[in-house]
């Protein structure tokens, strides 16, 4: 079965710019990402909006593309966000904390990640306390 095709279009606007990206940002595609974006840093846009909502699926190699692109971004003083993260990537986001720096909200603002405990049971957890014999397989 043949792999779907990616594409990449970009849509220049005076100092901004919107990439739309269409298809699987995976190992293989996730280079042709890379490129476009550090074309628009050298062609002197600082304001990259990325649209992803013909993504079909996007794994950590594209998050890694998305984050090393927003530092550089920040370095050349602009901005870099994404727009309609497929689900994959909104669940990859929160698990690693880090859609504050890709998506347009504040810090804090994002659903709690999976596997997030309730308040009360966090702190139940944190006073709970065990034996270190325990831990380390020591015998008592």
């Amino acid at each position: 079965m043949p792999r779907p095709q990616f594409a990449v279009h970009r849509h220049d606007r005076g100092k901004r710019v919107l990439i739309t990206l269409a298809g699987e940002i995976d190992l293989e595609s996730a280079p042709l990402v890379s490129t476009a974006l550090a074309r628009c840093l050298s062609d002197g846009i600082r304001a990259i909006d990325i649209d992803l909502t013909h993504v079909t699926f996007c794994d950590c190699t594209g998050l890694n593309v998305f984050l090393h692109a927003a530092q550089q971004t920040t370095e050349a003083g602009g901005t870099l966000r994404l727009h309609h993260p497929p689900p994959v990537l909104g669940l990859i986001l929160d698990l690693t904390g880090s859609g504050f720096l890709l998506l347009d909200v504040p810090f804090g603002s994002l659903s709690h990640p999976l596997g997030d405990v309730p308040a009360s049971t966090a702190q139940t957890l944190r006073r709970r306390t065990v034996p270190l014999s325990s831990v380390s397989g020591d015998a008592p």
